[in-house]
Formats: C-alpha cells, sequence, structure tokens
C-alpha cells in the first residue's frame, strides 16, 4: 500500500531524520544521515557546523559529479503492520545559505538543537534537493504515521 498524500506532506514537514543517498566517483551509492526542512517546493540540508573530518564532505564532491540524489524516510516497529518508507529522488545542488533564509528559517524551528550548534560553517551553504519522484509504501492502515 502506499502512504496518502496527507502522510507524505506531514512526513516530509515532521520527520526527523533521512538518508541521503549520492553517487560517489565510482559510481556506487554513498548512504548518509541527514536533517532536513522543507521550505516551498524543495527540501534543504545544512552543511551544518558539527565538527567534521575535512572541510569538504563526500556528498559535496559526489554531487559534483552527479546530481542525482535520493532520500530515505523510513520508521520500523515490532509489530510490522506499523512499517513504512518514504522515499523521494531528486537532483540536489549546494546553494549559498544566504540566498534562502526561510530554508534556514525552517530548519531552525525544525531543530531545536541548533541554538547550540552553528547552522552553517564556513561558507554557509545548504543542500537544495527538487523533488521530481516520490515512492511510498506501508504495510497497513496501521502504519506508525
Amino acid at each position: 500500500m502506499q502512504l496518502e498524500p496527507e502522510a507524505i506532506d506531514a512526513l516530509l514537514s515532521r520527520w526527523p531524520v533521512a538518508r541521503l543517498v549520492t553517487l560517489g566517483a565510482d559510481g556506487s551509492p554513498a548512504p548518509v544521515p541527514i536533517v532536513f526542512a522543507r521550505s516551498g517546493a524543495a527540501l534543504f540540508s545544512p552543511i551544518d557546523g558539527k565538527p567534521k573530518r575535512g572541510t569538504e564532505l563526500a556528498r559535496e564532491r559526489n554531487l559534483r559529479a552527479d546530481a542525482r540524489v535520493a532520500l530515505l524516510l523510513d520508521h520500523y516497529d515490532d509489530d510490522w503492520e506499523r512499517l513504512w518508507w518514504l522515499r523521494v529522488d531528486g537532483r540536489a545542488t549546494l546553494v549559498p545559505a544566504s540566498a534562502h533564509p526561510q530554508a534556514l528559517d525552517a530548519l531552525r524551528a525544525k531543530y531545536p538543537q541548533y541554538t547550540r550548534v552553528p547552522l552553517t560553517s564556513g561558507e554557509p551553504r545548504l543542500l537544495r534537493i527538487e523533488i521530481e519522484r516520490v515512492s511510498s509504501w506501508r504495510a497497513s492502515d496501521r502504519a506508525g504515521i
């Protein structure tokens, strides 16, 4: 069964974490958990101020080579009638945070942690995901949405 459009909208607005999949230089999938917020018709994820290993993230390098991404939201429960997943396929670009103040506001509203953790680091930028396709599944009407 697919999720209803209202459930998809609610999940894209409130679900706290997703797995972003970019394609590595060798074509292999490179999944990473991210936070995100919806602003307008796009989804935004910050390159935030949490400590990083290097100055450029693998997802940034991957996007320069191939803008295709998938975003996966899911819910597991021991009661398998409550399982669901939502997949967003799209194209992502790195954009200046200053060009999207409403996205920064949406991220701050969704994640109160950004009162303690810098929302951006270095040159402030956001990952902007243009939604091209949404697919979903739920185990039953009892899915935990």
